[in-house]
């Protein structure tokens, strides 16, 4: 099982094309996430931090753009029609993990909150976590499309991060609730950190999906 080292795309470039541009953007929104998390932590809500917040809502932009392209062709032109349906799916779950980016970078934008000093490196490592797991999640779903091979080794690297990151969220949330903060901060701080890594359980659900599209083809 998985070891098949096959492209479904033949004769359909566009759309093999389409397709690494999404996971792409998964990618590109995990650098600039991290890049806008490390400017907030140095500046706040600055014109920096706007900037970069910024260039990931214009690849959420992008990659909705692109999931309605990839469904149009799927459909009108009636490409893949066996995979059609596990594609489309495997399309919208990376969209979502884009969104899930995007959503979080725009509420440190508009809550501002304050990260004390001491929770900042444990910050750090869950926001690193969190990236990392999108990434081999997006590694892992292109594999899908041309190696099966790799499917098994990232999805491993991403249960693994997901699991590291429900780690350092459980141990940070403990941190800050026994912390002398104001229950509101508390609050504040827990919901944050929480959706933070509610980015790697998004990414963990898109990869149970890979799995099971892949036994699929497999059998």
């Amino acid at each position: 099982m998985f070891n098949v080292k096959l492209s479904i795309f033949s004769g359909t470039r566009i759309l093999e094309q389409k397709i690494d541009e999404m996971h792409d953007k998964v990618m590109e929104s995990s650098l600039f996430f991290k890049e806008a998390f490390n400017i907030y932590m140095r500046e706040k809500r600055s014109t920096n931090y706007r900037r970069s917040s910024k260039k990931i809502k214009n690849l959420e932009s992008e990659a909705d753009t692109l999931r309605r392209d990839i469904e149009s062709q799927l459909y009108i032109q009636n490409l893949i029609p066996d995979l059609r349906a596990d594609v489309l799916q495997m399309v919208e779950n990376l969209d979502k993990v884009i969104n899930e980016f995007d959503e979080v970078a725009h509420k440190f934008y508009i809550e501002r909150p304050v990260i004390p000093p001491e929770f900042k490196e444990k910050f750090h490592i869950l926001v690193d976590q969190v990236c990392e797991c999108a990434e081999n999640m997006s590694i892992c779903s292109r594999a899908f499309f041309r190696d099966f091979a790799t499917v098994r080794d990232y999805s491993r690297k991403v249960y693994f991060l997901e699991h590291e990151s429900d780690k350092t969220w459980a141990a940070l949330k403990q941190d800050i609730f026994d912390s002398d903060l104001e229950l509101a901060h508390k609050i504040q701080l827990s919901g944050l950190i929480g959706e933070v890594a509610d980015i790697a359980d998004r990414a963990e659900d898109c990869i149970d999906a890979v799995l099971i599209f892949t036994i699929k083809r497999d059998i």
